[in-house]
């Protein structure tokens, strides 16, 4: 089952789409800002095959956790994706060398359309 972390403070959108993606047959594991993120991912076997990633959120936002996550080889190569609210998102989003970009409020549709690209479709 491959597993998608998903990096938003938003309580609500969080829990959301990880309920989501768990009924769409995805592994899916929340984390509440970017420190929490990096902590998850030192402890998850196997590591997620995608991060989705919110940019303003408390004690870590996700400039400084993909800054992190590329210093770390064994992380690096799993793609991000950022969901933002922000009006320059998309601008800043290309300035982190993310695999994709989903701008608030997205549709579910959307988010699995990306999570299918980068994870594949889940076995059945």
């Amino acid at each position: 089952m491959p597993r998608v972390l998903v990096v938003e403070d938003d309580e609500t959108i969080r829990d959301t789409v990880v309920e989501f993606l768990d009924e769409e047959g995805y592994a899916a594991v929340g984390a509440i800002h970017g420190r929490d993120a990096l902590a998850q991912l030192a402890a998850l076997n196997p590591l997620p095959r995608l991060i989705l990633l919110d940019l303003m959120m408390p004690v870590m936002d996700g400039r400084s956790f993909r800054e992190q996550q590329l210093k770390e080889p064994a992380l690096a190569t799993i793609p991000v994706i950022v969901l933002s609210a922000l009006v320059d998102s998309s601008e800043q989003a290309g300035q982190m060398n993310v695999a994709g970009h989903l701008k608030k409020p997205f549709s579910l549709a959307d988010l699995l359309a990306l999570v299918r690209e980068h994870c594949g479709a889940p076995q059945v």
